[in-house]
């Protein structure tokens, strides 16, 4: 975690009744006080990042050549806003709302304002997970809803929160794959396979095989039954079946958690954003080489100032892929035409508009393009994200600009880390923080037994180990006098009598730590809830292990706590 973190402890409210009044979209649920939850803690902050990601936290003008105006400027957003105006009229809006889905429980008279007042976006996005992905999907929704609300109310225009699901994405393995703490307090890591080995296509043209549903029933055994499981148990259900897809589910699963907050929703594969999209695709393959230039100039000045490039930049590699024989490949310049990078096929400008004219899916952007894409397509003000898109967003103004447009302002994704009241007891036992638990376990054990060692043992380990040291070196003065090569054997002594303390003081350690085995038993467990997989929890546990035992007003509790400020 990196700066404004204010724990807070709270009690979750459970279920809503059935005369609860719902408020106007985007606005945050009422709900009855039936029953109350466990307390749980929250610690909201940005996710730190590396090098480049922090002087932009900090607004270090040595990188505002990378990133443009500080997030925490609304003269930023206002910027932004004043060019899109002057890019974008009522058409281009008309057609942007084309490419939104508006979930069931959102106001679509909120789109006829976007286009009567000449609103903005605030965009975010994730590749979709099998059952929703990790946490951190969550805050990246809730954290656009929040900017938008705020610009809107300081712009005086619509602004609408928009979250792109990037289902043509191709990486099976990690779409594929869901996390969880058991009821067990293990980690479990479940995943679907439905590839052929060797190819791989975009997430959305595979259909989900019957075997989906063993895997579904076997995560649902991992959640605990409460009086809020039936409504989450039965939307993966209903989300993850055999035949549809991994994006289907995920934008089923997230439009109903976040839908009532007044977040839309589009994809990379919808077909008004295949249709809108494509001057800019075939653009990006018609000036190839100048645009590998771009950004090649940005990496070239990134690495200058000292920081890594978080996305390479690939000699002859064009920012696109084409469908072909091994699934989505990456296009690359070879003598004059093309070629497909994991089938060698080579290819014309031709062959590939011929392709493309028989499926519009089979042309589409990679990490660095995409942006581009969806700002030709919207009128972004900011994009939402985590410290990985931060850091390749800074490869990218420059490449925005060749194409036309101004790049967006940056706004860092909130985050939380979810402190049961469990957890907290063992952390308070122990004196420790969250933060003491982000390393190896061995670490963590070794100084809590060292704390835990007597301070009747901790001074006569000190006493002896400042005797024989003082002892060794009245001896070496002595026998130096005598022969100076005595020193040596002097010392030898020395390392030997450190050593032996060093053994003493192990088994020592080894004694407290199996007296205290069953304590540190509990803080392992509590290590793995809040650093799974040796990862902060939000990137590896799924919402549904905290919405089974808190309930929906969880997510009214984190948007509360993600309020945006703007000087």
């Amino acid at each position: 975690m990196n700066s404004f973190i204010v724990p807070v402890r709270w009690s979750v409210v459970s279920r809503t009744t059935k005369d609860d009044v719902l408020p106007a979209a985007g606005a945050p649920r009422l709900e009855k006080r039936v029953t109350v939850a466990p307390p749980l803690e929250l610690i909201v902050g940005h996710p730190g990042g590396n090098p480049l990601v922090r002087a932009y936290f900090a607004n270090d003008p040595s990188v505002t050549r990378f990133f443009g105006p500080h997030f925490g400027s609304l003269e930023a957003f206002a910027s932004k806003a004043r060019e899109v105006d002057g890019r974008v009229d009522r058409a281009a809006r008309e057609r942007a709302v084309e490419s939104v889905i508006v979930p069931p429980s959102a106001d679509p008279r909120r789109l006829e304002r976007f286009v009567e007042e000449g609103g903005y976006m605030v965009t975010t996005g994730q590749q979709p997970g099998l059952f929703g992905g990790p946490l951190y999907n969550i805050s990246k929704g809730l954290t656009a809803v929040r900017l938008a609300e705020a610009l809107e109310e300081r712009l005086g225009r619509p602004v609408l929160p928009l979250f792109w699901v990037s289902s043509e994405d191709h990486d099976w393995a990690e779409a594929s794959q869901a996390s969880v703490v058991g009821i067990d307090n293990q980690v479990h890591t479940l995943t679907v396979s439905a590839l052929q080995e060797g190819v791989t296509p975009s997430v959305h043209r595979i259909a989900l095989p019957d075997s989906v549903e063993a895997t579904r029933n076997e995560f649902l055994g991992l959640l605990p039954k409460t009086d809020f499981s039936a409504e989450y148990f039965a939307l993966l259900e209903e989300a993850f079946q055999p035949g549809r897809t991994i994006g289907d589910g995920f934008h089923t699963t997230l439009q109903h958690l976040l839908g009532r907050f007044g977040l839309f929703f589009t994809d990379g594969a919808h077909p008004a954003v295949k249709r809108d999209s494509a001057g800019v695709l075939w653009a990006e393959l018609a000036r190839a080489t100048e645009m590998e230039g771009v950004l090649r100039g940005t990496a070239e000045a990134l690495k200058s100032g000292g920081y890594d490039l978080q996305v390479p930049i690939l000699e002859g590699s064009i920012n696109l892929f084409l469908d072909g024989p091994a699934g989505r490949e990456r296009l690359y310049r070879q003598d004059g035409g093309f070629r497909l990078r994991a089938s060698g096929e080579h290819l014309s400008a031709a062959q590939i508009r011929a392709r493309v004219a028989k499926d519009a899916e089979a042309l589409s952007p990679n990490v660095l393009l995409r942006p581009i894409v969806e700002s030709s397509l919207f009128p972004t003000l900011a994009y939402v994200g985590g410290p990985g898109e931060m850091a390749y967003f800074a490869q990218l103004r420059d490449y925005f600009s060749a194409h036309g447009i101004a790049m967006p302002v940056i706004y860092p994704r909130w985050a939380a880390t979810l402190v049961e009241g469990k957890i907290r007891k063992v952390l308070d036992k122990f004196g420790l923080d969250v933060a003491a638990l982000d390393r190896p376990f061995h670490e963590v054990a070794g100084d809590v037994a060292r704390e835990e060692v007597s301070a009747d043992v901790r001074a006569a380990l000190g006493k002896l180990r400042g005797t024989i040291g003082g002892g060794l070196a009245e001896l070496k003065r002595a026998a130096t006098a005598v022969d100076k090569t005595l020193a040596g054997p002097v010392q030898q002594v020395g390392a030997q009598a450190n050593a032996a303390l060093d053994d003493v003081e192990k088994k020592i350690l080894q004694a407290v730590k199996r007296e205290g085995e069953i304590g540190l038993s509990q803080l392992e467990k509590a290590q793995v809830h809040l650093f799974p997989l040796g990862k902060p929890a939000e990137r590896v546990q799924s919402p549904f292990y905290y919405l089974t035992r808190y309930g929906g007003s969880l997510l009214d509790q984190l948007y509360e706590r993600f309020r945006v400020n703007l000087s």
